[in-house]
């Protein structure tokens, strides 16, 4: 999902050299909230996204236009980093957007402005594509299928050996090989229940799974140690 922002300060035009600032204290809490003059400065002088920014064309300093506002990324730092430009969707060629710096955008007579870029320029940079939002979950499931798999070949192995062995070696290695069959169906039985369960509740079920998991990989350690 775009995660777009309704208001932001892009371009500051001068602020004042002290502050007061007007606060509330929120009821039952001992959070105080407010907003300085110079921060008010800052707001009346920025740009709106909404209004001034989202779907609003590019240009260059030529005056060509080279794309459209998709959005805007703000960084785990909190300030706007990176303005995303579709410059492509036209005679049937898929929508190709770029993350480009906000300091390279620039406001000039009522447009923004891209100096020195052209369509063609954005369209040579890397696309730009949202995070995942179920990428832990993929790396999960990715990691414990791998763990299984591993766990199937050192059962082969020691179905190999038992089948070679006699007596109480075998009959060894053949309760060991059990075990570790138990703890394998535990842990494929826990990653298909979190399977089902869908993307959006994996974390419910991540700690039986890495339990079932940890079982599995402690039968094969003791019976191939």
């Amino acid at each position: 999902m775009k995660k777009t922002i309704l208001f932001a300060t892009l371009a500051i035009a001068g602020v004042l050299a002290t502050a007061t600032v007007a606060t509330a204290q929120i009821a039952g809490s001992t959070t105080t909230v407010g907003v300085s003059v110079t921060e008010t400065e800052r707001l009346a002088l920025g740009w709106s996204v909404k209004k001034s920014v989202l779907g609003k064309t590019i240009y260059n300093d030529a005056g060509a236009k080279i794309g459209k506002v998709q959005d805007l990324i703000v960084d785990p730092e909190r300030s706007v980093s990176y303005v995303i430009i579709g410059a492509g969707g036209f005679l049937g060629i898929a929508q190709h957007d770029v993350a480009v710096p906000i300091a390279q955008v620039r406001e000039q007579d009522g447009k923004l402005v891209m100096p020195g870029a052209t369509k063609d320029a954005l369209k040579a940079l890397a696309p730009f594509h949202y995070a995942n939002g179920n990428a832990g979950r993929d790396r999960f499931v990715a990691d414990a299928h791998r763990d299984i798999a591993s766990a199937k070949r050192d059962m082969a192995t020691l179905d190999k050996k038992a089948s070679a062995a006699a007596g109480d070696v075998k009959q060894k290695l053949d309760q060991q090989n059990a075990a570790m069959r138990v703890e394998l169906r535990e842990a494929e039985d826990k990653l298909a229940e979190m399977n089902r369960a869908g993307a959006g509740h994996w974390k419910e079920f991540e700690g039986d799974v890495s339990a079932a998991l940890a079982r599995l990989k402690k039968s094969v350690g003791t019976a191939t140690g």
